[in-house]
């Protein structure tokens, strides 16, 4: 009943949100199509329901070759690669807004463990991998949400971008979707979407954790993996 209520959910929300912002996406894709590099959307292969692969949508805030170039998958703060209305994007979190499209499809969740790229999933340890993923990938989630300023992080932590990825957020970021797999209800999801609105507005609010009582522990972020 959970899987029916959350997909009938996800696709009329979905639906709506598609007619509510198209006439703020238009200005969006004209931009995009007259600046930069003159593409509009990008699609990038990510994990996603039982480790099967699938294609996910965003508006491109990055150069096209930007994975051959400079720190590849993980993005920096103020990253040379970005587009001139990139970080805009980014840091606002619109550059998200068309995975609507995947939701609608059937590709993606609202609410759920983000997808990612080979690199970085294979960071996670392998009991991890073997089921994170069996819930479907979501546009924003508990690791989203706490790991909402991941480009800061990684470019303030004084270490090369990947091994600090693997070696400190990986591990937290798997313990919290793990967290969800085993807690994921109709209330935590309602909960996780109108927190990432809540921390859209107050970045620096710390809700999650007081919504959330039982994540796992934070010292994990500060204790790097043998």
């Amino acid at each position: 009943m959970y899987l029916f209520i959350k997909r009938a959910f996800d696709f009329l929300f979905s639906l709506i949100l598609c007619l509510i912002l198209l006439p703020f996406m238009l200005p969006i894709i004209i931009i995009l199509k007259c600046t930069g590099e003159g593409y509009v959307f990008y699609l990038q292969k990510r994990i996603g329901l039982n480790n099967r692969y699938f294609n996910i949508i965003k508006f491109a805030t990055m150069l096209k070759n930007s994975p051959n170039m400079g720190t590849g998958s993980i993005t920096l703060r103020n990253d040379p690669r970005l587009l001139p209305l990139g970080k805009f994007l980014r840091k606002t979190k619109i550059n998200e807004i068309p995975q609507i499209l995947n939701v609608l499809k059937g590709d993606m969740s609202l609410v759920g463990p983000r997808p990612l790229v080979d690199r970085t999933f294979n960071a996670y340890p392998e009991a991890i991998r073997n089921k994170v993923y069996v819930s479907k990938p979501g546009i924003t989630g508990i690791g989203s949400i706490v790991f909402r300023d991941e480009e800061k992080m990684i470019s303030e932590s004084g270490r090369p971008p990947h091994e600090y990825y693997e070696d400190v957020i990986a591990p937290y970021k798997g313990a919290l979707e793990m967290w969800y797999n085993e807690h994921k209800s109709l209330y935590v999801d309602f909960m996780i979407l109108f927190i990432t609105g809540w921390v859209i507005l107050f970045p620096e609010s710390d809700i999650v954790h007081k919504a959330f009582k039982g994540l796992p522990d934070r010292a994990l972020l500060s204790r790097p993996v043998a």
